[in-house]
């Protein structure tokens, strides 16, 4: 990993870096920019066993990154810049007076100039017991692997902390199956980010989650058990909590020891003290990261603020002008699952100040934007629906260019919103990771010639950090090269010019049968003798199963030229998981099952050992079955009536319904008839992305009609028809497309709008985003599918009867075929053999995953009694 020491090498000076966490390994890129690593020795030394990696991802590894998928470090880059890292080999002292470091293993480097970037350490509250056996802290990737090891043998764990790192580690322990306590000593969660009614969505969105909320108590002891591990935490309201396991993640302190015993200047509650420069007070020293004092009295926590100081290090080390004289504390996560962002004057602590505020509690969304006495935006917090984000910092210090509620109005519910990134001024920093300002964008395209965003990113590294401003780095590098007249490529891939609309419309014309054609006919040129891409090789084999029926194509997915086109869950008609088995999902329309039905499941996934999960469309999804297990679990399920429920496709998945009028006291339509109606009559469609839908009884919405794609609401007088919601990542409430309908009307208002959208939508686009990016948005969506402006509807009628009328399951469809059944194996060459891989333990009288641990087979459990602040965790 390191380039080869050369200890005797004095012609040129030596930077040492004590620490290779995230803001080292900056600081080394930002070295190697300017050339200081061409005429320079540098030398790191690092305590943790391996190169720099992204701990702010670091609950991602509970999702299947490995270690490499975090790592900041290219394999080659210390080679190819002659820097020398020393994996495992700490710091230990520092003796400025002959300026040396000297490391663990007893390696002694003399300096010119010495970098500090030791981070910082977990703050362990002086709970007694905070030692025993099943307390952690949860900072690396060791810590990570300790926990999960002691989370085998756990039920239930507790997090002392509700900031940043805390929800990150309850949704690492909620991951693991443990049922999980939030222990926060403030009032609120994330009470640094959030305002009081940001913390309130959030609290409801984390508790809907099923993990339980202690705010306003601290721990008051670790209780163990005769072992001496944790069995309860008492905490100070005099309530117990029975626990196996506890993660503290109450903050972090400045990692400065090193600098205290050397003699350095360090601040009265932490912190090695810095100028504007970094410079600490041997002139000699720098200080970067988690483990600085600003000049402006600040230790920043956040990862920014710390490139920003490696930036500012590097730009004087290479004699360029530069200071750190603060930052923008602004930051935008996903925590749980949960947006959360805030900037600015979150907290509206500026006199004179009001708040504009959006809450809706049923969704979990909270916006508030803080507005001063003349109108300029100064800040504010987003939960539960960030996406104004990237739009609505830059805008800080500035009147925004419309009303402030409309900016915080969700899509649907108010007035359009004109704002684009391109309304922004030059100075309005689009990457706060980098501090890229629009102006220095726009100065790639024209001034660097930068013709892509991947160019972009290369030149400015806009981009390159935590990833929220790129859909604004996009619209801006498009907007100026449009601007500057170059022709925007807007085609699907390489292989192909045209977007998939269009690809749509050439099939559908041609009424071309196979991908090989396809490209043959309207590839690009140098794509035409090639084998395809992973973008467009599945995009197609998309397009040709919605319209089978129509161009004359077999719309079995897995049959010929199909099958190498599918993307792997579709390839075994099966959800792949983390440990190489597949789960089953099998259709209950409208979520109305019979008893004798629930039984079958029961005995399919008891005879086959599958755990079983009820989901959140009303369905029962069966997890753990081996490949060559698929057609004999399939051939019970469709002798008891079942089908595929398409969950492994870009196709509709369910239409949820509540009771309706045939139980509920409120319900005013029958519901469930309707969603059953609904799902047999769209089940198997194939679309650019994933469909929902559900049908709610009245006006109550309890099937949450209007977080899907297709939505119905009864009225006194019919149905409400609601298009483009979405309840995921990105939450949107479903606009009003018609009111009013009959059954007749509502069906047939549902196929225009599914194939109008099938035919223009983008490749993985949900139709809330179609929605908003289809020129003249709902408006023109209705006047195409309601008024018939465009004289389409016919068509998009037809095309569906076609669906309908040709409609085959895949379940079934693969039983009945010998040849079909062959491809269900582990391995070709061994048919009858299971893959033995795939292995599973027990778990609440189920069965979970035995997942290979990334340290190897055996790892030691690492617990508070043994460990010791790490050094290189700068973030």
């Amino acid at each position: 990993m390191a380039a080869a020491a050369n200890p005797t090498d004095t012609a040129r000076p030596t930077i040492v870096l004590i620490g290779h966490g995230m803001v080292g390994q900056r600081f080394l890129e930002e070295l190697a920019d300017r050339g200081v690593t061409e005429r320079a020795r540098v030398v790191v030394l690092c305590e943790e066993p391996r190169p720099a990696y992204d701990r702010v991802q670091l609950t991602s590894y509970f999702a299947g990154r490995t270690a490499d998928d975090l790592s900041l470090t290219a394999p080659d880059f210390m080679d190819r810049h002659g820097i020398e890292l020393h994996l495992g080999d700490p710091a230990t002292a520092v003796d400025r007076a002959t300026r040396t470091v000297t490391a663990r293993s007893g390696l002694t480097l003399t300096y010119d100039t010495l970098v500090l970037a030791t981070g910082s350490y977990p703050f362990v509250p002086p709970v007694p017991g905070k030692d025993s056996a099943g307390c952690f802290v949860y900072r690396t990737i060791e810590d990570l692997l300790a926990i999960e090891e002691y989370a085998k043998n756990a039920a239930t764990g507790v997090v002392v902390g509700g900031g940043l790192l805390g929800l990150e580690a309850a949704g690492a322990l909620k991951g693991l199956g443990l049922r999980t306590h939030i222990v926060e000593f403030n009032a609120r969660l994330m009470a640094l980010q959030v305002d009081e009614g940001g913390g309130s969505a959030l609290r409801r969105t984390v508790e809907e989650m099923g993990l339980e909320v202690h705010t306003g108590v601290g721990g008051k002891e670790i209780v163990t058990d005769s072992v001496g591990a944790v069995a309860a935490m008492d905490l100070s309201d005099g309530s117990r909590i029975d626990t196996d396991l506890v993660i503290f993640s109450a903050g972090v302190r400045p990692r400065d020891q090193l600098a205290r015993d050397c003699g350095l200047s360090v601040g009265e509650r932490g912190g090695i003290v810095i100028d504007e420069q970094c410079v600490t007070s041997d002139p000699a020293v720098y200080a970067i990261g988690e483990c600085a004092l600003a000049s402006d009295g600040r230790v920043y926590g956040l990862v920014a603020p710390g490139y920003d100081m490696a930036r500012t290090v590097a730009d004087t080390i290479a004699g360029q002008a530069s200071s750190f004289t603060g930052a923008d504390l602004s930051t935008k996560l996903k925590l749980l699952g949960v947006d959360v962002a805030s900037f600015g004057d979150a907290h509206s602590a500026t006199e004179g100040c009001l708040d504009v505020v959006y809450a809706d509690s049923r969704s979990g969304v909270y916006k508030k934007l803080v507005i001063g006495q003349e109108g300029e935006l100064l800040g504010g917090v987003l939960v539960g629906d960030a996406e104004a984000y990237g739009m609505l910092r830059p805008l800080t210090g500035s009147i925004p260019p419309v009303a402030p509620e409309q900016l915080v109005l969700p899509a649907g519910a108010g007035a359009p919103v004109a704002l684009g990134p391109s309304a922004l001024p030059d100075d309005a920093v689009i990457c706060n990771c980098h501090n890229v300002t629009k102006g220095a964008i726009r100065g790639a395209v024209t001034e660097h010639s930068c013709g892509t965003v991947p160019e972009v990113k290369k030149c400015t590294k806009a981009g390159t950090g935590c990833g929220s401003c790129v859909k604004a780095l996009t619209t801006l590098v498009n907007d100026e090269l449009e601007a500057s007249g170059v022709s925007i490529d807007k085609g699907l891939c390489g292989c192909f010019p045209h977007t998939r609309a269009e690809l749509y419309e050439i099939v559908r014309t041609l009424r071309l049968t196979s991908y090989e054609a396809l490209l043959a006919s309207h590839g690009r040129p140098e794509a035409r003798n090639g084998d395809g891409c992973e973008i467009c090789k599945p995009t197609i084999g998309s397009i040709i199963a919605s319209l089978a029926p129509s161009v004359g194509a077999d719309g079995y997915i897995l049959d010929g030229e199909q099958a190498a086109l599918q993307d792997t869950n579709d390839h075994f008609l099966a959800n792949l998981q983390r440990n190489g088995s597949y789960s089953i999902v099998p259709r209950i329309p409208g979520g109305e099952i019979t008893p004798e039905k629930l039984i079958v499941i029961g005995e399919v996934a008891r005879d086959f050992g599958l755990y079983t999960k009820i989901t959140g469309g009303q369905r029962i999804d069966l997890f753990g079955a081996r490949v060559d297990q698929l057609p004999q679990v399939w051939a019970r399920l469709v002798d008891a009536g079942f089908e595929s429920g398409h969950a492994y496709g870009k196709a509709l998945r369910t239409v949820k319904s509540c009771v309706g009028q045939t139980w509920c006291r409120y319900g005013v339509q029958d519901s469930v008839r309707m969603a059953i109606d609904l799902e047999l009559r769209y089940r198997g469609l194939r679309s650019p992305h994933k469909l929902k839908s559900a049908v709610s009884g009245c006006a109550r919405e309890c099937a949450e009609a209007r977080g899907k794609d297709f939505g119905v609401i009864a009225t006194s007088n019919g149905w409400n028809l609601y298009v483009g919601g979405n309840g995921g990542a990105d939450p949107r409430h479903a606009d009003l497309l018609a009111q009013d309908l009959s059954d007749a009307e509502l069906i047939r208002l549902i196929d225009r709008f599914l194939m109008f959208y099938i035919r223009t939508a983008d490749r993985l686009e949900r139709t809330s985003a179609w929605l908003e990016r289809i020129e003249g948005g709902l408006d023109h969506v209705r006047e195409v599918v309601v008024h018939d402006s465009l004289g389409l509807c016919d068509e998009l009628e037809a095309l569906m009867a076609e669906h309908v009328t040709h409609y085959r399951d895949e379940w079934a469809e693969t039983l009945n075929d010998p040849e079909r059944l062959a491809r269900f194996v582990s391995f070709v060459n061994a048919p009858d053999a299971p893959d033995p891989s795939v292995q599973f333990v027990p778990e609440r009288d189920q069965v979970k995953p035995d997942l290979t641990l990334l340290a190897g087979p055996t790892l030691p459990v690492r617990t508070l009694d043994s460990a010791r602040p790490l050094e290189g965790t700068s973030v």
